[in-house]
């Protein structure tokens, strides 16, 4: 595998390719888009070889955003791969593969939030999809906002609102909030803070 797929591995790093039950034969890049490389891998399991789906991604930050009154700071916006809008937690991709996930945490807080942290800290790593993609992604938690001004892109429209954890909490329970990340996010924050629906 070329190092590009070895980077942003997270906590647990890879085992020696030597020893993985998997044997990559070719690793041929099939698509380049903005932000993913689709890769077709030749691969030879159990002695057989078979093609598999590779998407590559550089990474990215999401921010679980706590106000001084307790509320975590959502945002709204329409996703083309869902066709409907969908409540997230502030997040992005890095800049570079080398760029330090907290940096980007607190760029993309302020660029879709409008409000700045410098008490960042790290409350857990995700991979997304582990069948088939290596984006990783490291998510913190931000507290004491100061009130910035938000810096969107071109073609991002994101709506900032203020939500009980409570009723985030509701929303994963009842099957209404589905993005991983997000998900992921709230219960680790919840649990954090000892909070039970």
């Amino acid at each position: 595998m070329s190092e590009e797929g070895k980077r942003n591995l997270g906590p647990s790093g890879k085992i020696d390719p030597s020893e993985a039950p998997v044997k990559v034969l070719e690793h041929r890049l099939s698509y380049q888009g903005k932000i993913l490389k689709i890769y077709d891998d030749l691969v030879e399991v159990n002695g057989r070889h078979t093609h598999w789906d590779l998407v590559h991604h550089n990474g990215a930050a999401a921010v679980l955003p706590v106000t001084d009154d307790g509320k975590i700071l959502m945002v709204r916006q329409y996703r083309h791969a869902l066709s409907r809008y969908t409540l997230e937690i502030p997040a992005g991709k890095l800049d570079s593969p080398d760029e330090p996930m907290i940096e980007c945490a607190r760029r993309e807080l302020e660029e879709e939030t409008g409000y700045r942290s410098d008490d960042l800290s790290l409350l857990l790593n995700i991979n997304t999809t582990v069948a088939f993609c290596d984006e990783f992604i490291g998510v913190f938690l931000a507290k004491d906002l100061k009130k910035s001004h938000q810096h969107l892109d071109e073609d991002e429209d994101i709506n900032v609102e203020a939500w009980e954890l409570k009723d985030l909490l509701e929303l994963i329970y009842t099957q209404k909030m589905t993005d991983s990340k997000t998900v992921a996010a709230i219960l680790a924050y919840a649990n954090k803070i000892g909070e039970k629906l």
